[in-house]
């Protein structure tokens, strides 16, 4: 048996007694992990610098840099999200669509963890923590794959979490760290058949489609981010130039940071008399058009088709001139990834029209696609953002981690 069977293994029994842990019991366990990640930071900053120091080598640019660093004020907001995890209500045991058969069986929909989940991320230590936190109070085990640049942060953190949660009364493998973190061991996860229920990817393009394409457990695709912002022609331009900051520059390197801007040719030139002034102060690279160059001249580059289905990562912005609200339609339907769109209009019509016919799992009007996030959107923290349709759409939070069991009580009944 190979040590991630032993992992898988382990995480089964785990899974076994968190799903009928009580509320109280859980609650308990994700305040010890709190309290103690409080009390160790010292040895999770630690860490932590270790793997800066290794990337700034390795040459990792300044917007990845800061998804792998931890500051003070970025732990002290981990336990603050780990403690609002514990004031949502437990997603399990909730009993619903109940019916009385003709016959007088009573049916009802029970909710129940997924049972093992595993997770493959990259360079963001606040998911080791994120993940761990949502899949203990929705029942589930998870092992956890993180990136080789986060991997001394995540093996700091997981090592407190497991003895915080053993102290709270569950298993510490509830929480499993994959500790290798070469190809092999990410193929070997995702096909552990056997013990995994559901695999969920966290991070570019490349590690999601990767894992689409070669995992033998089912998948939930996540956090494949190519968002667009609208600047329609009815648009309040300063309003956009300010939503389209916020959505590039805010946090660039995040899956729901814009990396494409579309704006109607009759305010093509108005707009980036706002908006350039705002992408200087981050000195954004342009990758335009035609009709977008002949406005920007030699403060933009020209753009290629590979462009338009970029996952930047970083203050690169793609810019697309169109005639129409339908030709806008027609561009984020062929190169969306059905993350998060937005639109920037006055336009009832326009802002109703784009609200029905753009298929994304998180759909704006007048505002960033930065808000695409289970915080704010009141979940608590997050698994992720899934991109797909089936089970989970949009920031997964402790319902979308739950799946259902029919409960059946009956008198007696047997059928004709």
């Amino acid at each position: 048996m190979t040590v991630l069977e032993q992992q898988g293994e382990q995480a089964r029994v785990a899974a076994k007694r968190l799903a009928t842990a009580s509320t109280r019991r859980k609650n308990k366990a994700l305040l010890s992990m709190a309290e103690a990640i409080g009390l160790r930071r010292k040895e999770w900053l630690a860490a932590n610098e270790v793997d800066i120091t290794k990337a700034r080598e390795d040459g990792m640019s300044e917007p990845m840099l800061d998804r792998l660093k931890l500051t003070d004020a970025r732990i002290d907001g981990i336990i603050r999200g780990i403690r609002e995890v514990v004031e949502l209500p437990d997603p399990i045991g909730c009993e619903y669509d109940e019916v009385i058969r003709p016959n007088g069986l009573k049916i009802v929909k029970r909710s129940v963890p997924l049972g093992v989940i595993a997770i493959i991320y990259e360079a963001r230590p606040n998911v080791t923590v994120d993940a761990a936190a949502l899949t203990l109070k929705s029942g589930n085990a998870v092992i956890l794959r993180g990136g080789k640049e986060a991997i001394e942060s995540n093996k700091a953190v997981i090592k407190i979490m497991r003895a915080a949660i053993e102290a709270a009364g569950l298993p510490a493998d509830c929480v499993q760290l994959v500790a290798s973190t070469d190809r092999e061991s990410a193929n070997e996860l995702m096909h552990l058949n056997q013990y995994v229920d559901v695999l969920i990817p966290r991070g570019g393009r490349g590690l999601i489609r990767s894992v689409v394409a070669n995992a033998g457990v089912p998948v939930i695709r996540t956090g494949e981010g190519v968002c667009h912002v609208y600047i329609d022609e009815d648009a309040d331009l300063e309003m956009g130039a300010k939503i389209l900051y916020n959505a590039k520059c805010q946090r660039p390197s995040v899956c729901n940071a814009a990396e494409c801007v579309i704006v109607h040719e009759s305010v093509l030139e108005a707009f980036f008399k706002e908006a350039l002034p705002l992408l200087d102060e981050k000195k954004t690279i342009l990758r335009c058009d035609e009709r977008a160059l002949a406005v920007l001249g030699d403060r933009a580059v020209p753009a290629t088709e590979e462009d338009w289905d970029t996952e930047y990562g970083n203050y690169t912005l793609a810019v697309k001139t169109v005639d129409s609200l339908e030709e806008a339609i027609a561009f984020i339907d062929a190169h969306t990834t059905g993350h998060s769109e937005a639109i920037v209009t006055e336009n009832d019509e326009h802002a109703a029209e784009f609200l029905n016919r753009i298929d994304a799992a998180a759909v704006y009007v007048n505002a960033s696609t930065r808000f695409t996030d289970g915080g704010e959107f009141g979940l608590g923290a997050e698994i992720g953002i899934s991109t797909q349709k089936m089970h989970a759409r949009g920031p997964m939070g402790l319902k979308e981690l739950t799946s259902y069991k029919y409960v059946v009580v009956g008198a007696g009944q047997v059928r004709e």
